[in-house]
């Protein structure tokens, strides 16, 4: 079986997402050689899992990459990417917000932020409720923090083969997302507050997710080949 490079993986995946998808690669654990490679091949949007990492990636390489945070965040390591991170994946709470608003200030920077739904029937996985996105995006405390921007929402389905149910899961988060797009919201939106991506699919499922709505994939083994751990 042939082994394809990087670069020639990207292209491929490239070739076939719709012009409107963001794609982020996933290079958690990866080395700088392997991001290089995809960077040299035109990507610029990365995404990685633990913030420290990210920093050393981050002063290591060009700084054109745009670095996403897609992991679940700790508040307390924030301030490790606050001057750089261009977008966080997984907001789950208030409280993170605040944290984040805090940081950025000191840069004097506005981060863009998803809010993580749970749309899993797994236990293990992180989110928000629907009705606790909806009260955060219409709550006056959101107008007090002026160096963050909500600019989506991102959700993962349950790690499973039933590919119905990962659908329903898909459609549950796009049906969602519509519905805070058209309704009208309080004052919050228009400040800090402008919903325009659906960050849905990885590497097993990005296409069913494209197909429900996503207009933002996370995709690392299909480019830099499976991860391995010890």
């Amino acid at each position: 079986m042939e082994i394809l490079d990087i670069a020639t993986k990207l292209n491929q995946i490239k070739s076939i997402l719709p012009p409107q998808v963001t794609l982020v690669a996933v290079s958690k654990t990866k080395p700088e050689s392997a991001i290089l490679e995809a960077y040299n091949a035109g990507q610029r949007v990365f995404g990685e899992n633990k913030i420290q990492e990210m920093a050393q990636k981050y002063e290591a390489l060009p700084k054109d990459i745009q670095w996403h945070m897609i992991g679940h965040l700790q508040r307390n390591k924030v301030k490790y990417m606050a001057q750089f991170v261009d977008l966080i994946h997984g907001v789950d709470s208030f409280k993170t917000l605040v944290e984040i608003n805090r940081q950025a200030e000191k840069h004097n920077r506005v981060i863009n932020c998803l809010l993580q739904a749970s749309i899993a029937q797994e236990e293990t996985k992180f989110g928000l409720p629907f009705d606790d996105i909806e009260e955060i995006l219409n709550s006056e405390e959101l107008i007090t923090l002026k160096n963050i921007s909500i600019v989506g929402l991102m959700g993962m389905a349950s790690f499973t083969d039933d590919l119905e149910q990962i659908e329903a899961e898909f459609k549950s988060l796009n049906t969602f997302f519509l519905k805070l797009k058209t309704v009208t919201l309080s004052e919050v939106e228009g400040q800090n507050s402008k919903l325009k991506t659906l960050s849905m699919g990885m590497s097993g499922d990005y296409l069913l997710a494209i197909k429900c709505g996503s207009n933002m994939v996370r995709i690392g083994s299909s480019i830099f080949g499976e991860r391995h751990y010890v």
